[in-house]
């Protein structure tokens, strides 16, 4: 499945030089990647860390970057969309660089005519968050359980079995993470149906998904830290959530009828 060609991928959550990148796993998933055209939906760098001096940066962390600059090379189109986590690239919003485009917010539209809204997110968090101390012990506590999540998978990857999110496993069973995760959902269809479109791509919250809601799609590409997932559009339209291994978790037929649409347009 890794080697298929796609006509559109979006990835985003890397947070590169962060304790908690899976970048050997992003790493071998872009060295076989096919496609025209590649969103980067933030936080694919993670200034936060970079700024508090905590960077953890090695060789798969470069050979990332470096399997991004081989499919520029071979003529795939990327568009990076920054987050919060690497919000200092948004003053360059709207420039053409030699290797990448840098929007605020992208329409694209499918091969078969579907609008879709690609944010990051992170424009969300006054409707999502509860704020305060609460909000500040929930930020320390995922941190923790990322730390375990990566104890246990080097154990788990040493005794021959597959990767598995500690972290996905406890939001699951959060009322609270459940609540957030909702509103979030909700958030993203909102502002896609007032801008007239037929649904949203995002990141953010660490939780991949692909679903159809009133008429709606909201996919979340998930990100590389817990789900190690990517969203991708297939030739045809067909829309899919992908694992690092390439196995389709998720999946939206395309439309009948392709209606020759162009690859995606600038939302202001």
């Amino acid at each position: 499945m890794l080697d298929r060609h796609w006509r559109t991928v979006f990835i985003s959550d890397v947070h590169l030089g962060s304790n908690h990148c899976h970048a050997e796993e992003l790493a071998d998933f872009l060295v076989t990647l096919r496609c025209e055209r590649l969103f980067l939906i933030g936080d694919i760098i993670d200034f936060w860390y970079l700024s508090r001096q905590r960077v953890t940066w090695g060789g798969d962390q470069s050979r990332v970057l470096e399997m991004l600059h081989a499919l520029a090379r071979r003529g795939t189109q990327i568009i990076y969309i920054p987050g919060n986590h690497d919000r200092t690239i948004r003053r360059f919003c709207g420039l053409t660089l030699p290797m990448m485009k840098i929007r605020r917010r992208c329409v694209h539209v499918t091969v078969d005519g579907r609008r879709l809204l690609v944010v990051h997110g992170d424009a969300y968090d006054a409707v999502t968050h509860f704020g305060g101390m609460q909000e500040k012990f929930g930020d320390w506590l995922y941190y923790r359980i990322l730390t375990a999540n990566r104890w246990l998978n080097r154990i788990r990857r040493r005794t021959g079995f597959r990767y598995w999110s500690v972290a996905e496993f406890l939001k699951s069973r959060s009322g609270a993470a459940e609540r957030y995760i909702e509103r979030f959902v909700q958030a993203g269809l909102d502002d896609a149906r007032k801008r007239g479109l037929d649904g949203i791509v995002c990141g953010h919250i660490h939780r991949a998904a692909l679903l159809q809601r009133d008429g709606l799609i909201y996919a979340n590409d998930g990100d590389w830290v817990e789900s190690l997932t990517a969203f991708v559009e297939a030739p045809d339209g067909g829309l899919l959530l992908l694992s690092h291994r390439g196995e389709v978790i998720g999946e939206i037929l395309p439309r009948p009828k392709a209606l020759g649409a162009p690859a995606y347009l600038h939302a202001a």
